[in-house]
């Protein structure tokens, strides 16, 4: 879990300012002089030396460790190590730990997502040592002690309490359950109040023991530092791990109610839809014409066939989007919109006959071309922080893309062409697999099932 506030030491914040000015003066992302380093004791990371800034950004996940590893009865019990693991660890308590991180300038940080799980760690790189052996104690000797977990295990609750009243969280909750039934992606990554006061602190220590393993891991690191240098800080924070994980689950997930809408009454103005349709996956040789598909339809902002029929032209919502979502065991097309109640089934089948047209017909050579340019001029935008480059190398990791992707990616995405939309089109924007779900009280709007048109 994120937490809000991170320590900075006042010299630690100024050297961030040093860091945004020269990100906004166009400092070039990661190339291509990408190291492989290996530790003495096996550990492997992608490694981007940027001496610049003596600043280092190391980004670490672990596949299969997200809230897919939750045990039945116990979703969110990633989520919850995730808020623990800073919480105190080795000799230090929750407080002498966290005045360790603020002494030193570290920012320390994990997160549960659905597929893995995931670590951030951000230091000055004269604190390099310390801050590389404050991540390994979190991660092999967190001591979750017992006022810990309840202070964090409240803090999820309210959580969890405070999305119970709000429709875009109900909707998306509402939409996975409906997507993929008891499945694990059909459950949230927080849990329920349920599940999370059901999880004890040996299933917090198991998740430590059978998830957070040497075989699982990948990561890359940015900044002010040598390969050999790192070579032992990698067997500092993550040396002692287990060395192999627990079995993870590797069928596929699929969508169990393909073409149904789901309507959830609640006592708001408008009515909040979530819709989705099987996506592709990361590695499909289609993807990139996913993205140029999807930007033109739904996720290039006021630039977007929807934004423009929906928004624009009609005045139905504030906002309407869609993007490509690839996880391990599935894939979907999503998007969202929001409008009043009286006007909600007039927008969805606004959107429905947009996605249909577009299906049909397809996007121009103009719009085309025009994505293209928005996608590649986006993305070394993205790439303005060596925490965000840190990140992408594990993408690069993850997904099997190369070290050399970053300077590919222009090429594969003019390679781009409109019979290459079409087809995607064609796979992707069938009506009869989308599903939506809307909370509110929508007006021109019913529940269907599967074999209800």
């Amino acid at each position: 879990m994120m937490k809000g506030a991170m320590f900075l030491t006042a010299k630690f914040a100024a050297i961030l300012l040093v860091v945004t000015a020269v990100a906004a003066a166009g400092r070039p992302a990661a190339g291509s002089e990408i190291v492989e380093v290996t530790s003495p004791g096996g550990v492997t990371a992608w490694l981007k030396q940027e001496e610049a800034i003596p600043m280092i950004a190391v980004s670490a996940i672990w596949r299969d460790g997200g809230a897919v590893s939750d045990p039945e009865g116990k979703a969110g019990r990633a989520n919850l190590v995730s808020a623990l693991l800073d919480e105190g660890a080795g000799e230090m308590d929750s407080q002498s730990f966290q005045t360790r991180l603020e002494e030193h300038g570290v920012r320390l940080s994990f997160e549960a997502g659905r597929d893995t799980f995931g670590m951030s760690l951000q230091t000055l790189t004269q604190n390099a040592g310390e801050a590389f052996r404050l991540a390994g104690l979190a991660l092999t000797s967190p001591r979750f002690d017992a006022d810990a977990i309840e202070r964090m295990r409240q803090q999820i609750l309210i959580r969890i309490a405070r999305d119970l009243q709000n429709p875009n969280a109900i909707a998306g909750r509402v939409f996975s359950e409906v997507a993929f039934g008891d499945d694990p992606y059909g459950r949230s990554i927080d849990g329920t109040q349920e599940s999370v006061t059901a999880i004890a602190r040996d299933d917090l220590t198991g998740f430590v023991d059978n998830q957070l393993a040497k075989d699982r891991l990948i990561v890359g690191v940015v900044g002010d530092i040598s390969p050999e240098d790192l070579k032992p800080l990698l067997d500092v924070a993550f040396g002692g791990l287990t060395e192999t994980a627990a079995p993870a689950a590797e069928d596929k997930a699929e969508l169990r109610q393909p073409g149904v809408r789901r309507v959830v009454p609640y006592d708001t103005p408008q009515t909040v839809f979530v819709f989705g349709a099987p996506g592709l996956a990361r590695d499909d040789p289609d993807y990139e014409a996913a993205r140029v598909m999807n930007h033109i339809l739904g996720g290039g902002g006021f630039s977007s066939l929807l934004t423009e029929e929906i928004r624009e032209k009609r005045g139905l919502t504030y906002g309407v989007y869609s993007y490509l979502r690839p996880m391990d065991r599935a894939a979907l097309w999503l998007g969202g919109l929001s409008t009043s109640n009286d006007k909600a089934g007039e927008a969805l089948d606004l959107l429905k006959e947009t996605i249909r047209r577009f299906r049909e017909e397809g996007p121009s050579d103009e719009q085309i071309e025009k994505a293209k340019a928005n996608i590649n001029g986006a993305f070394p935008l993205s790439l303005t922080s060596n925490r965000a480059i840190a990140d992408l190398l594990v993408a690069l990791q993850r997904y099997d893309l190369g070290k050399d992707y970053v300077e590919r990616r222009p090429e594969l995405i003019n390679a781009v062409t409109r019979e290459d939309v079409m087809r995607v089109a064609e796979d992707l924007l069938n009506l009869d697999r989308l599903i939506v779900t809307a909370v509110g009280l929508p007006e021109g709007l019913a529940e269907k099932t599967s074999e209800t048109q």
